[in-house]
């Protein structure tokens, strides 16, 4: 049974009861048009290692091992997999200082700090909405169980 408010298919133009104004933005657009990344973006900058390291990077340049050493339970490889893709991106830069031992340093890009607004906007609503959220899963799970 179709639920109140779902389409039948990415992408379908059908509006069901509950659905927004139709000339609202559609989500489904995101994997349905050929060659749009938007939806890579998004789940860079929105899985919780990217987060963490762009919220640490916001005041200060850090080491690797700095990083590490703050962000609690990073694996070391999934924290070099976290940077590469966000230096990709052009959200971080990695500047490697020629010492002995070799020193590499990483802050955000000016493109990076443009992210801080929306993140903060994010972490705001979450702490307003927890108690909220939290009643809510409380009710889901007891109709569950």
């Amino acid at each position: 049974m179709k639920e109140e408010g779902t389409s039948t298919s990415p992408g379908s133009s059908q509006v069901t009861v509950g659905d927004p104004a139709p000339d609202c933005w559609d989500a489904f657009q995101w994997d349905a048009r050929e060659g749009c990344e938007v939806r890579q973006i998004l789940d860079r900058v929105a899985d919780k290692w990217s987060l963490l390291v762009i919220s640490l990077l916001q005041e200060r340049t850090l080491r690797f091992n700095e990083l590490r050493r703050e962000i609690d339970g990073i694996s070391q490889r999934m924290l070099t997999v976290t940077l590469r893709h966000l230096e990709r991106d052009g959200l971080v830069c990695r500047t490697i200082h020629a010492e002995v031992p070799p020193r590499v340093e990483y802050c955000l890009s000016p493109l990076g700090h443009t992210l801080l607004g929306t993140i903060r906007a994010l972490v705001t609503w979450t702490e307003e909405h927890q108690l909220e959220i939290a009643r809510a899963r409380a009710e889901f799970d007891a109709r569950q169980g």
